[in-house]
């Protein structure tokens, strides 16, 4: 069984579609749009189900992370820079602002062993999956 994504409704529209699925804003001609939207990877091993969110720039502390009611919740941000009185930009393409992704737990998840880490802008988070979930050997008797 593998994890489900939820998206907000806000997200649902052909606009945001066309965003998500090719980088495109009709209101932002000749520039990118100024929305944060990190990049994921879910998988499932015999053991446990790994995610991984690449946030580059984003603070430890402006990251939460939590559980409730077989849903895993990612939000957080990251803050833009200062731009100073004088500076020059030929190209601002970095991205900030706020950012929320939900998955659904399938039933082998178990959400009391959901592990965190942040490391050189990429977080994993490790869910362990319940004891009856894991396959084991089962070893013939000998006649």
């Amino acid at each position: 069984m593998s994890l489900h994504i939820t998206r907000r409704d806000s997200d649902r529209s052909p606009f945001g579609l066309a965003r998500e699925l090719l980088g495109w804003d009709p209101f932002t001609y000749g520039r990118v749009a100024q929305t944060f939207t990190p990049t994921f990877e879910v998988k499932e091993t015999a053991e446990a189900f790994v995610v991984r969110a690449d946030l580059p720039g984003v603070k430890e502390s402006d990251l939460d992370v939590s559980v409730h009611n077989g849903v895993l919740s990612i939000s957080g941000s990251r803050a833009a820079e200062q731009r100073q009185e004088g500076d020059s930009f030929y190209v601002y393409e970095r991205q900030f602002g706020s950012f929320s992704r939900s998955f659904g737990l399938p039933e082998s998840a178990d959400a009391e062993k959901v592990e965190a880490r942040l490391e050189q802008g990429v977080l994993q988070l490790t869910i362990g999956k319940k004891v009856q979930a894991k396959p084991r050997k089962i070893e013939l008797k000998k006649a």
